[in-house]
């Protein structure tokens, strides 16, 4: 199907990317030459109301949200027929950069700068008691002294229990899957799952792996059946022992066993990138 010319009287650039339900194009604002991203949904049938519903929670949560490592969230734009909601959209900072999962294999050090500002970026929101729930490489923008936090469509209050298992296998959080209680330690788990793919370029072993060909998704796994990953400072080298730490404390199965907050993990990142820029 061709793009639209034009979406909620913006005219559409091209197209940034694809969700389940949605299609994310590149916009100008109709009254100047600003370019924006905006997220479009457009419910087809009664199963759709939930994407749009997701669309309209991202909005509420993100909105409020300034902090430079997150893409800003603007207005909110929708369109209805017979009273009922039909098709939204959501405005978006633009951001000209790539995804964390399509650039070259950062070294240690320039890995360790881009995770600091993630986790700062994750910070800011739980400063909010707001949990993004869905860290991973493709929710990440990188480019030249930039990273920005995208995609808060499953982002959520601290606290919350979800009805339906929200997550991505390989990045999943053992409380998600059973769909327990969402917290801060639920986005350093996602993270610390996020930083060991970005430097060794594997997923760890987690409660649900990505599906495969002959491995069909049987639902989730028992916590006892997850195995611990490699030891970054094993499997790849360069990473100093002092980060490896870190990383395997994020991905604990019990959450109790991982850091409680950002602020923690911030500090250690720190240290690392100290310890890296002095050779120890």
């Amino acid at each position: 199907m061709a793009d639209p010319l034009e979406l909620f009287g913006h005219p559409v650039l091209g197209r940034i990317g694809e969700g389940a339900a949605s299609v994310i194009y590149k916009v100008r604002d109709p009254h100047g030459t600003k370019l924006l991203a905006l997220k479009h949904v457009v419910k087809r049938s009664d199963k759709d109301q939930r994407f749009l519903d997701q669309v309209v929670e991202e909005h509420r949560i993100g909105s409020p949200l300034v902090h430079p490592s997150i893409r800003r969230i603007g207005k909110l734009l929708r369109k209805r027929r017979l009273f009922k909601m039909t098709e939204v959209g959501l405005l978006m900072e633009y951001v000209d950069a790539p995804g964390l999962d399509q650039i070259p294999p950062p070294s240690p050090l320039d890995a360790v700068r881009i995770f600091i500002r993630i986790a700062e970026g994750l910070d800011a929101m739980h400063q909010r008691r707001l949990v993004h729930a869905d860290m991973k490489p493709t929710n990440v923008l990188v480019g030249d002294d930039l990273v920005k936090i995208i995609d808060l469509g499953q982002a959520c209050e601290v606290d919350t229990r979800k009805e339906r298992i929200q997550g991505t296998p390989g990045y999943i959080a053992p409380e998600q899957a059973h769909r327990r209680r969402i917290t801060e330690r639920t986005d350093v788990y996602n993270f610390g799952a996020t930083m060991y793919w970005t430097l060794a370029r594997r997923v760890i072993p987690t409660v649900i792996p990505p599906k495969t060909l002959d491995s069909p998704d049987t639902g989730p796994l028992s916590s006892d059946r997850v195995s611990a990953p490699d030891p970054l400072d094993e499997i790849v080298p360069g990473v100093p022992t002092s980060l490896a730490e870190l990383v395997a404390e994020c991905v604990q199965i019990s959450r109790g066993d991982r850091p409680a907050t950002m602020t923690p993990v911030i500090d250690r990142l720190l240290r690392v990138e100290r310890e890296l820029v002095t050779g120890g």
